[in-house]
């Protein structure tokens, strides 16, 4: 994907996200007493409180957004224990799909739903900072910065609804799976598929990777071949550009002066 494209992909979601605050504030104008749209008031417990409502009432889908911004601390570290406990709670059928961001991902999450008969599935993507449970299509609960802070909303609105889940679904089709962050399986796989990314950015020929890595030549083209499987890519471009997204590829100054690679 080129920076051309990922920056109309960005400013499509920031006028989505636009369009959806403005929608919510005419909503709450409009509809108190139909209470389409009500503010979530009295801090964490309550939203957290909404939110296992929703899950455990669903029927068919639960589609969460985690795009916060990342908090630090132990308090952080709870509150994301708390929601991803909540999933847990869904009935038996209904189906969860979980999209976050690049430096959220909770890889021990990932492992533990790779084990489950039904998984909750979850891909990764550059979204901006939101939060948002969608159940059934039918009600949501949203969590975004605004002016004045944080504001939660319960929401039923059609039309915010409907915004919502065209801004999930756009995303969703451009994400990558998470679990591709952690195929490389230990450490020092992932240091080697790493460095194996990082020659297929800088361009050097398979002999000279090879030579770099101090494999054969044809040790690292099976390399190369698993990691393009485990991305899911057609061509090694395709997989540098999903490597990217995922966080893969290792800084630019890895490469050394001649075009190789620092083992």
């Amino acid at each position: 994907m080129s920076h051309a494209t990922k920056d109309e992909l960005e400013q499509a979601l920031l006028d989505v996200l636009a369009l959806m605050e403005s929608t919510v504030a005419i909503h709450r104008d409009r509809s108190i007493r139909e209470q389409q749209i009500a503010t979530v008031d009295g801090g964490y417990a309550p939203v957290l409180e909404h939110a296992a409502n929703l899950i455990r009432g669903a029927v068919r889908t639960i589609d969460i957004v985690d795009a916060r911004v990342p908090g630090v601390g132990e308090e952080a570290a709870r509150r994301a224990r708390a929601e991803r406990n909540l999933i847990y709670s869904a009935p038996a059928g209904v189906s969860v799909r979980l999209l976050t961001s690049p430096v959220l991902v909770d890889e021990d999450f990932v492992r533990e739903q790779l084990a489950l008969e039904q998984p909750v599935a979850i891909r990764v993507a550059r979204v901006p900072p939101l939060q948002a449970l969608l159940v059934d299509g039918s009600s949501a609960l949203v969590m975004a910065e605004s002016a004045g802070g944080v504001r939660a909303s319960l929401i039923r609105a059609p039309e915010v609804l409907h915004t919502l889940g065209t801004l999930f679904e756009s995303i969703w089709r451009n994400a990558v799976p998470a679990g591709e962050r952690i195929v490389f399986g230990d450490r020092e796989r992932a240091s080697l598929a790493r460095q194996i990314l990082g020659a297929l950015r800088t361009g050097v020929t398979d002999e000279v990777a090879a030579r770099e890595l101090t494999v054969s030549v044809r040790t690292y083209r099976r390399h190369v071949a698993e990691i393009m499987a485990l991305l899911g890519a057609q061509s090694r471009f395709q997989a540098g550009v999903r490597a990217a997204a995922l966080g893969l590829l290792p800084p630019a100054d890895m490469a050394s002066p001649g075009g190789g690679l620092r083992v």
